[in-house]
């Protein structure tokens, strides 16, 4: 029997089309993210909102296996052009646009045609991820950093062409100030608490940062600024990449992850007697998931280009290590400021990148957290210095192929998928390994430079 009520979610979707007319929006998008990391979508006019939060836009179940290069993988669960799902829009989600005007975004659960959730829904994975720990009383706060590349339209091989000065110069930012406060404009408007937004390192690269917030929330905001950041780039005549490496030889974007654990109002991170402030169960979090880095980077580094992001000395996060404000650490414990740390610490995941589904990421660092807090997990010594340096040093995958191996032999993290979504997500890491594992780098970053 369908979970949907749908006489309800007419009615909610009739009144909120209602205020959306009012607003000028004609038009909705309803997103979801594959298992490559593209977030997909389909429209429906606004008058057809009240039908689709009913009843669904139909999408096929080959989604699930398609690639980022638009291949589509063959898998134990798939079902080739056979079958549908449908879309529902989530209504409280449900955002005007202010960068695509006419437009609102919402995103969308997958269900099947009995209006049962479709297995393989990252989001509802997601929900699920949290839902569990509150039933063990804890919640999460969770939020990614964005980092882009942006070139001139007619230059998109040129990362010095939209932009001029140094690594985090304010003359990088003087020259695109137009172009971020109209972006910073744009994401206030639409919901988006932003925190800070700056040049980084790499040529034409920015990075903005967003408050935290529920997991959920988390993923979903993750795409909403993507996508903004699209659109606007296109409106001030440059493209944006949000590569993990746009050229061999150059600086990628990373997509790190920020999350803390709360018993309520209370911050696990802070406050505690173990190291630097942790409480028991917070390191116990924070150990299950060092501990499964290696099978973590098939969910947060899932693309070939992926590793050649993870280089040492390059503040990505390539050794299996972790510690205290360590920028060469993959898990790196962020205490801010004494007098805030009730409220600001939190661990950094730094090896993830952004051609991760969001709400695949979150889940797993839950599901990795919890594992940790069940076994009792401790965190081996801290690292304070660049670990790249130690004889010691344990390398984490160098390969998408490594990373698959180690996801799958990982029980946790299988178990919490669901042997369905298990599969076919490693089944299209491996399609991708057919498809462009092969190629040079050149070719491979020049591939994926835009895809994403």
């Amino acid at each position: 029997m369908s979970q949907l009520d749908r006489a309800e979610l007419a009615q909610q979707g009739a009144l909120r089309a209602d205020g959306l007319r009012a607003a000028g929006v004609e038009l909705v998008a309803l997103t979801f993210v594959d298992n490559s990391g593209i977030a997909r979508v389909k429209a429906v006019p606004v008058d057809r909102l009240w039908s689709a939060a009913a009843w669904g836009v139909g999408a096929s179940n080959s989604f699930d296996f398609f690639l980022a290069t638009d291949d589509i993988a063959g898998g134990t669960h798939s079902r080739g052009p056979v079958g549908d799902l449908r879309l529902h829009p989530d209504l409280d989600a449900l955002v005007p646009l202010a960068a695509q005007p006419g437009w609102a975004w919402a995103p969308a659960w997958r269900y099947d045609q009995e209006g049962e959730p479709h297995p393989q829904d990252a989001r509802a994975l997601a929900a699920a991820a949290t839902a569990r720990l509150a039933e063990l009383g804890y919640n999460a706060r969770t939020a990614f950093e964005i980092e882009w590349v942006v070139t001139a339209a007619d230059a998109p091989d040129d990362p010095r062409s939209a932009t001029a000065g140094p690594a985090y110069g304010y003359a990088r930012l003087s020259s695109q100030a137009r172009y971020l406060r109209a972006l910073v404009s744009a994401l206030t408007a639409q919901g988006v608490a932003v925190e800070q937004i700056h040049p980084e390192y790499a040529a034409g690269q920015f990075e903005v940062s967003v408050a935290a917030g529920d997991p959920v929330r988390a993923a979903d905001v993750a795409v909403l600024t993507r996508e903004t950041i699209r659109t606007v780039s296109e409106h001030h005549g440059l493209r944006a990449s949000f590569t993990p490496k746009f050229a061999p030889d150059g600086v990628g974007n990373g997509g790190h992850v920020h999350l803390s654990l709360w018993d309520g109002d209370r911050n696990l991170c802070a406050g505690g007697d173990r190291r630097f402030g942790l409480t028991e169960t917070a390191e116990a979090f924070g150990a299950g998931i060092l501990s499964r880095l290696p099978a973590l980077l098939a969910i947060g580094a899932p693309s070939v280009v992926s590793y050649l992001r993870l280089e040492p000395h390059h503040w990505a996060g390539a050794f299996h290590a972790w510690g205290l404000e360590n920028r060469e650490a993959p898990l790196r414990l962020v205490q801010g400021p004494a007098g805030q740390r009730d409220r600001a610490a939190n661990f950094e995941v730094k090896c993830f990148d952004l051609t991760a589904n969001p709400y695949l990421v979150v889940a797993a660092l839950i599901f990795a957290g919890l594992a940790g807090v069940s076994e009792e997990a401790t965190l081996p010594e801290p690292v304070d210095v660049d670990p790249g340096t130690l004889p010691s040093a344990t390398r984490l995958p160098t390969s998408l192929a490594e990373a698959v191996t180690a996801f799958e032999a990982d029980s946790a993290l299988t178990s919490a998928f669901g042997p369905e979504l298990a599969t076919t997500l490693m089944d299209v890491r491996r399609g991708e390994l057919d498809r462009l594992g092969a190629l040079p780098p050149d070719e491979l970053c020049a591939v994926m430079r835009y895809l994403h």
